[in-house]
């Protein structure tokens, strides 16, 4: 049976569509291929948009759902040129999907999670097994169904004598809490520290017309309004204890403005300073509550990217090695998606793909439903 699978991933920055290729015939895994697609102006608004009621919403799902499939087979495509691999050697792709609810336990004391996404249409396209709706198993155990990656960090990221933690900087954050080498997955620590870039983008967006703040530079240039920040920092969400997941549902425009009505007048590029802040601040909280005992903190995602945030982690964080992922030689930019093809081997290998001490699960489960090419 074949050991490579691939692995796509649209996250909740909306910036485009990771894939790889992955290798898992090694102990380990390797990246074979890398591959990524910007994601469309009229398809990210509209996925925006879904975030939302709105009128006639059923078929708008619908139909984005199918134009985030084109992504994902131009991907695909893409991989396997890169590789020289035939698709009758790929075992199965994981597709993540698009989240446009995340309601876990809230409602009727089960709570849902919706990812839109067409995987038939994935398999019938790209002539490879797809593996989808991972989420949904760990929702219906009782979990929240997120963070779903700690247990790929701990497959991958774990250090030899010393803990680690991992913080991925997508729309979310999330920090994974390792142990040293030897215990095992069960005491994985996972969860959601609150936004990372969904808001840094919205107002990058809103006020300089660019999809996001490159370098961080613009809110290098801003002050931090304090008093903003401690409006922020006061949402109760963050003082909520693991396991908790989140998503636009909290931390969305509407979520922004209302605080900024308390505080009129501030300068744009000081919001923006803040709204960094805000994230560096929810995340060295997290990790200093949270993994008082790792001694140092690697960072993914497009968060990785932006220099402003990675020194103030650093200097929140002074007694933490901070690096990005490249240094252990993963590109932050892929590491999402190589978790999700190896959550779709631990499908087709009829393993576990979650972790209950992240999700809150009443046990570990086989993620994801089959959908044969």
């Amino acid at each position: 049976m074949s050991e490579r699978y691939i692995g796509l991933m649209s996250g909740t920055s909306l910036d485009g569509v990771d894939g790889v290729l992955a290798d898992f015939s090694d102990p380990g895994f390797r990246v074979v291929a890398h591959s990524s697609q910007i994601m469309p102006v009229a398809l990210r608004a509209e996925l925006l948009a879904l975030n939302r009621p709105g009128e006639n919403e059923l078929h708008r799902a619908a139909l984005a759902a199918q134009a985030l499939v084109r992504l994902y087979h131009q991907v695909v495509v893409d991989l396997l040129h890169r590789s020289g691999i035939r698709a009758d050697e790929v075992r199965a792709i994981g597709a993540h999907g698009q989240t446009v609810r995340h309601r876990p336990i809230l409602d009727d004391g089960i709570g849902y999670t919706l990812q839109l996404n067409n995987p038939a249409l994935l398999a019938e396209w790209c002539g490879i097994d797809v593996i989808a709706d991972f989420r949904s198993r760990d929702v219906a155990a009782g979990g929240q169904g997120a963070p779903l990656v700690p247990a790929f960090h701990h497959s991958v990221f774990r250090q030899a004598r010393s803990g680690t933690a991992v913080l991925n900087l997508g729309g979310i954050a999330n920090l994974t809490v390792l142990g040293p080498a030897g215990q095992p997955a069960d005491s994985v620590l996972g969860f959601d520290c609150g936004p990372a870039n969904a808001l840094i983008d919205h107002w990058c967006q809103q006020h300089r017309g660019q999809n996001f703040d490159r370098d961080g530079a613009w809110a290098a240039g801003g002050q931090v309004r304090e008093d903003l920040l401690a409006t922020l920092l006061d949402e109760p969400f963050f003082a909520l204890s693991p396991p908790k997941s989140t998503g636009r549902d909290l931390f969305n425009a509407d979520w922004l403005d209302q605080r900024l009505e308390r505080h009129p007048g501030i300068d744009p590029q000081d919001v923006q300073a803040t709204l960094t802040a805000l994230t560096v601040r929810s995340c060295a909280e997290a990790v200093r509550r949270h993994a008082p005992s790792v001694n140092r903190l690697v960072v993914c995602g497009g968060g990785a990217y932006n220099a402003t945030l990675m020194a103030g982690l650093a200097r929140g964080l002074p007694e933490l090695q901070v690096m990005d992922t490249q240094a252990l030689g993963l590109s932050p930019l892929q590491v999402e998606a190589a978790a999700f093809a190896w959550l779709a081997r631990q499908t087709v290998l009829g393993q576990p793909g979650n972790l209950p001490k992240a999700t809150g699960a009443r046990g570990a489960r086989v993620l994801g439903a089959v959908y044969p090419r």
